[in-house]
């Protein structure tokens, strides 16, 4: 495959998955990383595709929430650090809520040992891992089933959590910029917005890979978190956008 051929590839791949790794990339085009990144630099440089901390992403907002499987095995040694940072800031007898997605759920896995806690989630994979290996006291929301993520949502969902009084919600997203987290499925954006009047606390778990990618409707504006916790792959530039908000700002250490 000739340069030209292969850069065509990479466009249509990025622009079918909304996002990629160089790795992955890399994988998909039977290439070594190093000419992965030579064609992004033209490409982005021509303005076509987005530079983003370790990938690429399409300037196209996306028209369809992706599904869970497709988030599993992207950014994991950023998830994982995030999600351990996360688990620090928990106290004891704490009330929290773990959104859908995979973020959350690997921070799932590090508290799973802890007793102390009542955790609420909306979401199936998160629920059977606690039920079968930890002592917490587990609820789950139930609502809609979404399929595709393994989780509910919809009307029935949001009315479920104006039950309780969470302490922290951990709060996940497919997409982020400094405007706010977005999603295309129009029916979770009410999940969100009940968590902000039953939820002392609001932390987004996020990785930076995600950032400056958008979908149709916003779920929540950023100023509605009290603390982000993310990668060091943000820009100087997108860090001050999100400084400027006064939100606290965490960083994650990846080992």
């Amino acid at each position: 495959m000739i340069p030209t051929e292969r850069r065509e590839e990479i466009v249509k791949l990025v622009e079918s998955k909304g996002v990629l790794s160089i790795p992955e990339l890399a994988d998909l085009l039977k290439v070594s990383a190093i000419t992965v990144r030579r064609d992004l630099k033209e490409i982005c440089s021509q303005g076509i595709l987005q530079s983003v901390f370790g990938g690429v992403r399409s300037k196209n907002r996306s028209a369809i929430e992706p599904r869970r499987d497709y988030f599993e095995n992207r950014a994991k040694p950023q998830k994982k650090a995030i999600a351990l940072k996360a688990s620090k800031i928990i106290p004891k007898n704490s009330c929290i809520f773990l959104d859908a997605g995979t973020t959350t759920y690997a921070l799932a896995e590090f508290i799973k040992d802890r007793s102390d806690l009542t955790i609420i989630t909306n979401d199936f994979i998160i629920t059977n891992l606690l039920m079968l290996q930890s002592k917490c006291k587990l609820i789950h929301t139930g609502g809609t089933v979404a399929r595709g993520n393994s989780a509910c949502v919809g009307d029935a969902t949001s009315r479920s959590l104006l039950n309780y009084n969470i302490d922290i919600a951990f709060v996940s997203s497919p997409s982020w910029d400094a405007r706010g987290i977005t999603t295309s499925a129009e029916e979770k954006v009410s999940v969100k917005r009940s968590l902000m009047q039953c939820s002392q606390r609001m932390v987004l778990l996020v990785d930076s890979l995600k950032f400056g990618t958008t979908s149709t409707y916003l779920s929540l504006p950023l100023k509605a978190f009290d603390t982000i916790i993310t990668d060091k792959g943000l820009s100087d530039e997108d860090k001050d956008l999100i400084h400027s908000s006064g939100i606290s700002l965490v960083f994650a250490e990846m080992n």
